[in-house]
């Protein structure tokens, strides 16, 4: 049987062969780090390569994500779906390695990590998870939701304004199943850390709350053993084990040193390093009996059969808990009532016709909502009066409260939006977290892996425009709606009234290959009466609320609190002998998903007479209303001052509308 000391070369051979092979990597960190992983991966972690998704696995995230050959081998010597050929291609394009770990590329890979900082907070995200699911899950005796986040990190991701905010949360929230392994290096890109990273880091977690092992050696595995064993035996405070290694352990020339952190180690260092580490096969061949010592196949198989067990007692004593935990966690569907709770609320939203603040009608759509999602997991960035985010029932999660459904997150809104992805990676809850709509630019990367990895997280964003008012610039975005729509695979609403707002909820719920950005209004929106056809039309994300016949003489294409002006408009110039058809689109992506049928059934390109007004940037709307078309919205920053004046300021009334239209006719 060979040491362990072999078993972590192989993960270094693996990792400086790759790097070589596709001349472009990071070999340093997964050499450095490969002690450690080999101590974790098969002393601790509690997974099965044959089913990388058995809901009561252990989680790692390699945060540090730069040395992603670290977990393409491990996930390669354990046994998951990851061929010795996969590791050849790495880097390559549509490869299963990628650069940087890709959720959704490589079985096995728990989280998109890179942006330094955001894989430990992910791991906050899944540790929060677990911590809730076994509070709603676990009973006496039946602890069916048992397992632990295990996160590595690098001296980047403890630089990184984002881990501050996630590592105080977690240790407020006491995440006793949340170890992260800090590799303490001392180098990064621009060389040893010291003349810019000085911090006392196990100060910093210790007052952040965590339990924190010092001084490991990360070249020992028994002391880190020790650290893992002892980090476990704390279930009350997150851990951080402090690992002292050397970057690129092993290259005779270049460990320690920035040299080896970010490109190949080169042919003559690598034959000097396969030397100095004993290590005398050839490129990406590994002996049968290193795989031997690895193989996490049947070790995996029984600890799933093992929980598989434990899953059927928890069934046959608690039938209906059992079948709700497979409804959520394991298949991940939506309550079989749910059509019908959905469709019943719109259509008692649409009758009641309320003009209220879309803010409100989004509180409204939670409490409707909730009493068919227990997956709910909401909460707010120290904001909850204002995005009005919790609901009657809400229970909110604490140091002490495990089985609730709502969280204060203080004023963390990048870390709010990072640990929601990671509560939507981990399974079982449908998160959403509410801050103002400017502040989407402090979460901006995070709202960007949630959509790259395609996770259902739902950002609720209120205060949509100048209609917040007096707090002014600083407070009221221009550009963020338009930005926030530029986002690949980000879906964007922006609901002008309740019945919208309703449906824009359920539209995000219901999406589930992908995150929702839910814009609302603080001021109040008028009802829009509609027909059953209109209704059920704005899912389409564009629709024809006003119509102007057959043949239009012109179109307003409106969004938000504009609507209401456009429909106004139509009105006056209607009067004036003008057929104008309103389009609402609340969602541009929604409505552009749409067949070409549809969308000229809502847009005639016979119709080129057009106008667009939104309480923001222009420059995204010339496509729809053309070069010559004209577009009411705001080009500049905002003033203080009250809503009312600063619509009328900036042109946001019916007769600009007016004659905006006029001026295209």
């Amino acid at each position: 049987m060979p040491n362990r000391r072999e078993l972590a070369n192989a993960i270094r051979a693996l990792s400086m062969d790759g790097v070589q092979k596709a001349n472009s990597g990071h070999p340093g960190a997964p050499m450095g780090m490969a002690d450690i992983a080999e101590v974790l991966w098969n002393d601790h972690m509690k997974h099965n390569p044959a089913n990388p998704k058995w809901a009561d696995r252990d989680r790692f995230i390699l945060s540090n994500g730069h040395g992603s050959m670290l977990i393409y081998s491990l996930l390669h010597l354990t046994g998951y779906n990851l061929s010795i050929d996969d590791l050849k291609s790495f880097r390559q394009l549509h490869s299963k390695t990628p650069g940087h770990p890709e959720y959704g590329y490589t079985e096995g890979v728990e989280t998109t990590t890179g942006p330094l900082g955001q894989g430990i907070t992910n791991g906050v995200g899944m540790a929060l998870a677990e911590k809730v699911l076994a509070g709603q899950f676990n009973r006496p005796g039946h602890h069916i939701v048992d397992h632990y986040t295990y996160v590595f990190m690098g001296d980047g991701c403890m630089m990184e304004g984002i881990s501050h905010e996630a590592c105080s949360l977690a240790g407020t929230l006491g995440l006793g199943k949340l170890i992260a392994f800090w590799d303490d290096n001392g180098i990064s890109i621009d060389g040893h850390v010291e003349n810019w990273f000085s911090d006392d880091t196990p100060k910093r977690f210790e007052a952040y709350g965590w339990h924190v092992v010092r001084d490991v050696d990360g070249h020992d595995a028994e002391a880190i053993n020790k650290a893992i064993h002892e980090a476990k035996s704390v279930n009350d405070k997150p851990s951080l084990i402090c690992c002292k290694t050397v970057i690129g352990y092993g290259a005779p020339n270049l460990c320690g040193s920035h040299d080896c952190h970010g490109a190949p180690l080169g042919a003559d260092e690598i034959a000097a390093t396969r030397e100095n580490l004993g290590w005398k096969h050839e490129p990406f061949v590994i002996p049968a009996e290193i795989y031997k010592g690895w193989d996490a196949r049947e070790k995996g198989a029984k600890a799933q059969a093992h929980w598989e067990e434990k899953f059927a007692a928890y069934k046959k004593e608690f039938p209906e808990l059992a079948a709700e935990f497979e409804r959520r966690v394991i298949k991940g569907e939506l309550p079989s009532n749910w059509k019908q709770v959905a469709d019943d609320f719109i259509k008692a939203v649409a009758e009641k016709g309320e003009t209220i603040a879309s803010r409100k009608a989004s509180q409204n759509a939670i409490q409707g909502y909730a009493k068919a999602l227990p997956e709910f997991l909401g909460g707010s960035a120290d904001l909850t009066p204002s995005n009005l985010t919790s609901w009657k029932e809400a229970k909110a999660i604490t140091r002490t409260v495990s089985d609730g459904n709502y969280l204060s997150y203080g004023v963390r809104e990048f870390g709010m939006s990072a640990i929601m992805n990671g509560v939507a990676l981990h399974g079982g809850f449908i998160p959403f977290g509410g801050t103002f709509l400017m502040f989407s630019e402090y979460a901006r990367n995070a709202l960007r892996m949630a959509a790259l990895m395609k996770v259902r997280s739902i950002f609720v964003y209120t205060h949509d425009s100048i209609g917040l008012g007096e707090d002014g610039p600083t407070h009221q975005p221009v550009e963020q709606t338009a930005t926030l729509r530029l986002i690949p695979n980000m879906s964007v609403w922006r609901p002008c009234d309740a019945v919208e707002s309703a449906v824009a909820w359920r539209c995000a719920i219901e999406k589930k290959d992908g995150p929702t950005s839910l814009i609302f209004s603080r001021q109040n929106l008028a009802h829009m009466p509609r027909s059953d056809a209109q209704i059920a039309n704005i899912a389409r994300g564009g629709y024809v609320l006003r119509d102007g016949g057959a043949n239009p003489d012109a179109i307003i294409i409106a969004t938000g609190s504009e609507v209401e002006l456009a429909m106004k408009a139509a009105e006056e110039l209607a009067g004036k002998g003008k057929n104008v058809r309103v389009v609402s689109m609340p969602s541009v992506d929604a409505f552009e998903a749409q067949d070409a049928a549809y969308r000229e059934s809502v847009l005639p390109a016979s119709c080129t007479k057009r106008v667009a007004v939104e309480a923001g940037v222009t420059a995204c709307w010339y496509k729809y209303v053309g070069l010559n078309g004209k577009v009411v919205g705001l080009d500049r920053f905002g003033e203080s001052a009250p809503a009312g004046q600063l619509f009328k300021e900036f042109g946001f009334t019916v007769e600009n509308v007016v004659k905006a239209v006029e001026s295209v006719l």
